[in-house]
């Protein structure tokens, strides 16, 4: 099956850019605003969307991601309304919409089950910063069977021999973590990064995209001088959170600039 994550990346490269990759999470501030947001992302430069379902325990999140998950949750998130979520974003918008999810949620909807909600709904692929390629056998199998994605996580600090099992077995791109650390905008994006980038080409990987830490038109801009696409996350949830659907897609307008050009609406 034809990967629609890598297809994305490909069209990008075609156009002489990169793919810029945007996440937020799902039911902030409420389910309908949360897919609003999603569409308007999308309609302003987002080549692939990146979608959160809230979680209790988010080890890998920063701070104002924390806050507008913790506030999805007290609204009354529930796992199912992922689905919900992405089928009426891929009613209204042709981008490829994968899911970035902590594995226990996963495993405690059913495995197979999720991949077969998630490929009905118009899901993409799935991203699994907690759970690697050895522990995955069960999602490796149903990501087969249903065509969806599957996006493991790289590190500055991964072995060789984990590199080359993510490089083996991730599908659409890998998501190539900037620095140690949880989520957020640095100032400055380490240069493991780039090294990191490096490893997994020996690999043989395609597409790696670099997220954590990038916040910036000029970030995103140098992210691509080497990587193939650009994650970013905080800065649209703050975004969000401070100017509404409106100011969301103003700030995705401004970072679509770092990945080269863009046909976004007005």
């Amino acid at each position: 099956m034809t990967s629609r994550v890598a297809a994305a990346i490909s069209a990008a490269k075609e156009a002489g850019r990169g793919a810029f990759v945007g996440y937020l999470p799902i039911g902030y501030p409420d389910l309908q605003t949360s897919i609003d947001a999603a569409v308007a992302l999308a309609e302003n430069g987002a080549d692939i969307l990146e979608l959160g379902p809230p979680y209790s325990d988010p080890v890998m999140d920063g701070v104002v991601i924390q806050e507008a998950t913790q506030a999805a949750l007290a609204a009354g998130f529930r796992f199912r309304d992922t689905f919900t979520a992405v089928r009426a974003i891929a009613e209204r918008v042709d981008v490829p919409i994968v899911v970035m999810t902590y594995w226990n949620p996963v495993f405690q909807y059913g495995v197979d089950r999720f991949a077969d909600d998630l490929a009905a709904a118009g899901g993409a692929g799935l991203i699994t910063p907690d759970i690697t390629p050895d522990a995955a056998a069960d999602w490796i199998a149903a990501s087969e069977r249903t065509g969806l994605d599957r996006i493991f996580l790289a590190a500055p600090s991964s072995t060789e021999e984990r590199i080359k099992m993510i490089a083996e077995h991730s599908t659409g791109f890998v998501y190539t973590v900037s620095t140690m650390g949880i989520t957020g905008e640095r100032a400055e994006l380490d240069a493991a990064a780039r090294a990191l980038v490096d490893r997994l080409r020996t690999h043989g990987v395609e597409n790696a995209c670099v997220g954590i830490g990038i916040s910036t038109a000029d970030q995103v801009d140098g992210v691509l001088e080497y990587a193939d696409g650009a994650i970013v996350g905080t800065a649209l949830v703050r975004a969000l959170r401070d100017g509404g659907v409106d100011g969301l897609a103003a700030t995705a307008r401004e970072l679509s600039q770092g990945a080269g050009p863009h046909a976004v609406t007005a």
